[in-house]
């Protein structure tokens, strides 16, 4: 029995500052900070991060925190704040399955600025990232799946990676840490209905998170002190965002055997990732029958709670609300022959051969997948071809899941595919090659001269 969750965490985050290690794990640490260069870099030069960093330049103040978005120096909260909202901007990010969780954008944000800010290595931020990264997805494991029924889960778990990764970054001591994650306690929000609707909140909840749980660290280093009974208390982060007072016995049960951080899933489609098993189902289907969008008389899905209740979007008119919908990305993965950021372009968005498949796209809400969610992201798909033809598959995980994990080549093909344009292809290569095995802590990345001026 876990007397109190928040101590537990904050002792296991503190011993990430010095405790061995692995090789294994500061390899999936390097993976993950590769995605989440891979998912900034093309969103520093759209809205809301260009917007943002606008309105905010004048308050700025000096610092050494690098600012993607325009490539200037600062304070460590301007840049977290900006670079995570950047991050979560065109739906690349990684995933922790079992919390449903995107932890790469609120937690490596911060923990990178506080080293550039302070000075630091490498070392320090693969160790700053995995301990934020344990802490965050734990407690997103103890308060799912019920948080998730209205709360998003970057916008408010996220907090707490983001606190714990700073802390650690500023040499706080376990009990400092455990101040910092009871700050983000009762920092952490974010709700659905910001992105059920047409806006730009959902990227703002990253990096609110990354901000927030900065400043519990920057607090908690200074001697600010939290509830440390925020997490489980009877009016606390669990008990106000779940429907029960949090499974800690479930998250804590393989503490010290299992490392979050090497169970992630990056994401092979930029789109919401509860759409990701039917995508790979009519992907392979498409493989193995060879047929055409023009063929397809209709198609059925059926997925677990999410895909029906969030991306069952028929009618789509924005980007955003394109990345989730399943008629759309669909109809998008059978004409482009794939879900890419170019897929999400004006021009189709109105693309007609992409319109024409929309209407055909049901989505049904099928029990034995969402009894198995959030440890299994299934998808059922059906497939009518004019001819007459039935296809079906049934897609038991996803291209990018811990259990069908893009390789290393892949990883560095996702992040060339995405990065190369926005920074030209040998520079892009050059960073790609310092993540994998530089010592030293990346440091600005100048944009292209029309993205540069798109950012400003």
């Amino acid at each position: 029995m876990v007397e109190n969750p928040l101590l537990a965490l904050a002792g296991h985050a503190a011993s990430w500052r010095d405790r061995p290690l692995s090789h294994a794990v500061a390899h999936h640490a390097r993976r993950a900070l590769i995605d989440w260069f891979a998912a900034l870099l093309p969103g520093c030069s759209r809205p809301p991060a260009t917007l943002l960093a606008a309105a905010m330049a004048a308050e700025r103040g000096p610092g050494r925190a690098i600012c993607y978005v325009d490539g200037k120096p600062g304070p460590l909260r301007h840049a977290a704040l900006l670079n995570a909202t950047a991050s979560h901007t065109v739906e690349f990010d990684d995933i922790f399955r079992d919390a449903g969780y995107h932890p790469g954008c609120p937690t490596i944000s911060p923990a990178l600025a506080a080293l550039q800010a302070h000075g630091g290595t490498m070392e320090q931020l693969l160790r700053a990232i995995t301990a934020g990264y344990e802490v965050s997805c734990r407690i997103g494991m103890a308060v799912q799946p019920s948080h998730y029924k209205n709360w998003h889960t970057t916008g408010t778990v996220g907090t707490f990676g983001a606190a714990v990764a700073t802390a650690l970054a500023l040499g706080c001591d376990a009990t400092k840490i455990g101040h910092a994650i009871a700050t983000a306690a009762t920092f952490a929000g974010g709700l659905q209905q910001a992105f059920l609707s047409d806006s730009m909140s959902k990227p703002l909840h990253a990096g609110h998170a990354a901000d927030a749980g900065a400043l519990a660290a920057i607090g908690a280093a200074a001697g600010v002190t939290g509830a440390l009974d925020a997490l489980h208390g009877p009016k606390g982060f669990a008990a106000a965002t779940s429907e029960d007072t949090g499974k800690w016995e479930k998250a804590f049960a393989d503490l010290d055997r299992r490392v979050c951080i090497t169970e992630m899933t990056f994401k092979n489609h930029g789109c919401c990732g509860h759409i990701f098993a039917a995508l790979d189902a009519v992907r392979d289907l498409q493989a193995e029958h060879g047929f055409k969008p023009a063929d397809v008389a209709k198609i059925h899905v059926g997925g677990y709670g999410p895909t029906k209740s969030i991306c069952d979007r028929p009618v789509i008119s924005t980007e955003q609300e394109a990345r989730f919908s399943v008629q759309f990305t669909i109809g998008a993965l059978l004409v482009l022959g794939g879900v890419r950021i170019a897929a999400f372009a004006p021009e189709n968005l109105v693309n007609p051969a992409i319109r024409a498949i929309m209407p055909k796209v049901t989505v049904e809400l099928d029990p034995e997948l969402a009894d198995a969610y959030p440890g299994k992201r299934a998808a059922k798909v059906w497939i009518t071809l004019n001819d007459g033809r039935a296809l079906y598959r049934y897609q038991p995980t996803r291209k990018g899941d811990p259990d069908a994990p893009l390789s290393d080549t892949e990883l560095s093909e996702k992040f060339r595919e995405l990065v190369g344009p926005v920074i030209g292809a040998t520079a892009a290569e050059k960073l790609l090659h310092h993540l994998w095995t530089g010592v030293d802590l990346p440091g600005a990345v100048p944009l292209l001269a029309p993205m540069r001026q798109a950012a400003e």
